[in-house]
């Protein structure tokens, strides 16, 4: 597959007298183009977000990534040293289910408006905090096709409190890939295992991964725990699983 040149920009978008920033990547090309969500880890829409939205657009969609602390942080964007997680973990703390949902519909809502973008289906992609927010994600009815990578917490919790996140299995109306290193000790065996049985009990379209030797933020090549090999297979899949989506 060639890779398409792309255009990107930083937007506003205006909800409830909230200016939600996102980054916007596309193909330069004139055409028709699936859209793509792009959900953030504890850090930020910062250089790894920004690039994998970029090599989304590559591939042809148009790729959009809300900032998901914009109501508690507004620019948010930090590296990795142990207190930029301390801060990024405070702010996911404070984060909302309904909000990002909200803020997530905004997104695609967006996209909808853009003469370019398919109206029929969307994806969906986050990593860390924003894997277990691309769970959460997978049951808005706009989403088709949800990449979920090593997104903690989701058998245990859901953002600003309430039943856990896979309680919610049920609702996921698409595809959903979920992304797992066997190092994660934030992840538990047990966890995965608990999220494929609800996937399999719903009968949700779905595949779970699980990378032997990997750690947690495996597919980030900005993180001491990026894993080359697990990241290029885990990027295969997705590729597979966005194709559905054209």
């Amino acid at each position: 597959m060639t890779e398409q040149a792309t255009t990107t920009t930083t937007i506003n978008l205006l909800q409830d007298n909230i200016q939600v920033s996102a980054y916007l990547a596309e193909p330069k090309e004139p055409g028709s183009y699936p859209g793509v969500v792009v959900l953030q880890e504890i850090f930020g829409i910062n250089t790894h977000i920004r690039e994998v939205t970029e090599r989304i657009a590559q591939l042809g969609y148009v790729a959009i990534a809300p900032a998901l602390f914009q109501r508690i942080a507004p620019g948010f964007e930090t590296g990795y040293r142990p207190e930029d997680i301390e801060t990024g973990r405070s702010y996911a703390m404070q984060t909302q289910a309904s909000e990002l949902l909200s803020d997530i519909q905004l997104a695609i809502d967006y996209l909808k408006n853009l003469p370019q973008v398919k109206k029929d289906g969307f994806g969906c992609i986050g990593f860390c905090f924003g894997g277990h927010v691309a769970y959460l994600a997978a049951t808005l009815p706009d989403i088709k096709a949800t990449a979920s990578f090593y997104g903690a917490g989701i058998t245990t919790r859901t953002p600003g409190g309430g039943a856990p996140t896979v309680t919610r299995t049920e609702e996921i109306t698409g595809t959903l890939y979920a992304f797992f290193g066997t190092e994660d000790a934030s992840i538990p065996a047990e966890q995965v295992d608990e999220i494929a049985t609800e996937l399999e009990k719903y009968k949700i379209p779905h595949r779970v991964f699980r990378y032997d030797g990997a750690d947690h933020g495996f597919f980030c090549d900005h993180r001491a725990s990026y894993n080359p090999k697990a990241a290029a297979d885990a990027w295969e899949q997705v590729k597979q699983l966005f194709g559905q989506l054209n």
